[in-house]
């Protein structure tokens, strides 16, 4: 078996300010208020990442992508940021032209958070938007509104990201095939680089899993669910998104490369509390 020398790099903040009905991860609930700057929770664990990260093997090759996910690591203050990707760049270096990927919800930050996530190196925001309708937002538990997603949308342009994608769910309950169709052309008309479409998975021990069974209504019905699948792939390719991975569309030259070390099997380190190295 082949081995490949890791350059890439997940690091897991599993902080978020509520739990989305629908999901599974290993997240820890810090409420509305809380955020790195004012949690002492989160200001241990930023601790523990940066000696998770000091006591991990080397091999003299710098990394070339590194990508924060959650939670909600846009919760993170800008100092917090700048540790973890200051301790990963002594431990291992980081390459000229690196791809740092962050994952950020809508109302979660402000001006002076994204520029200082900037500053830090993050050439590259998923934002968290998941539908636009704000019934299903509502439904599916997230804590933001529309008015926020379009006030990070602003804010992510401010800056001057040049990496900006989107991730939207489809099959959520009560959600409309006219509801997905717009929730996809409104995802084109804001231009990102890259577009994520995810199909709901009702994961046991949810809120969605204790109140739905899969193929139970409100939920959509299977027909409806493959019917939105193949909706997104026709708007976005023919919008001009390649559809290089099953939920990932991206504009010519635009691929997440970090998500590419996954699929081509490569090595890269985990650090955090829900991730691991491979």
């Amino acid at each position: 078996m082949s081995f490949s020398v890791p350059t890439a790099a997940y690091v897991h903040i599993p902080f978020c300010r509520r739990r989305c009905f629908y999901c599974d991860f290993p997240v820890f609930v810090v409420g509305d208020r809380s955020r790195g700057e004012t949690s002492h929770t989160i200001s241990q664990y930023v601790e523990a990442v940066c000696q998770e990260i000091n006591s991990a093997p080397t091999f003299n090759q710098p990394l070339k992508t590194i990508f924060f996910g959650g939670g909600t690591p846009s919760l993170l203050s800008t100092e917090q940021l700048q540790q973890i990707v200051t301790t990963l760049e002594k431990r291992f270096g980081i390459a000229s032209g690196v791809e740092i990927s962050m994952e950020m919800d809508p109302g979660t930050f402000d001006l002076a958070h994204i520029t200082g996530y900037k500053n830090a190196g993050v050439n590259r925001v998923s934002l968290g938007v998941q539908t636009f309708p704000a019934e299903l937002l509502k439904i599916a538990g997230r804590s933001h509104s529309v008015e926020d997603i379009f006030a990070a949308i602003d804010l992510i342009h401010q800056v001057e990201i040049p990496e900006f994608s989107i991730d939207l769910i489809s099959g959520l309950p009560h959600q409309s095939i006219e509801q997905w169709q717009n929730s996809l052309t409104k995802g084109v008309e804001i231009a990102p680089t890259h577009i994520s479409i995810y199909d709901l998975t009702i994961e046991s021990g949810t809120v969605f899993g204790r109140y739905y069974q899969p193929g139970d209504h409100p939920l959509p019905a299977d027909e409806i669910t493959v019917r939105m699948y193949e909706l997104g792939q026709q708007i976005l390719t023919g919008a001009g998104y390649e559809h290089y991975e099953i939920s990932n569309y991206a504009k010519s030259g635009h691929q997440c490369k970090h998500n590419r070390v996954y699929w081509q099997n490569l090595s890269y380190y985990g650090f955090g509390m829900g991730a691991t190295s491979y």
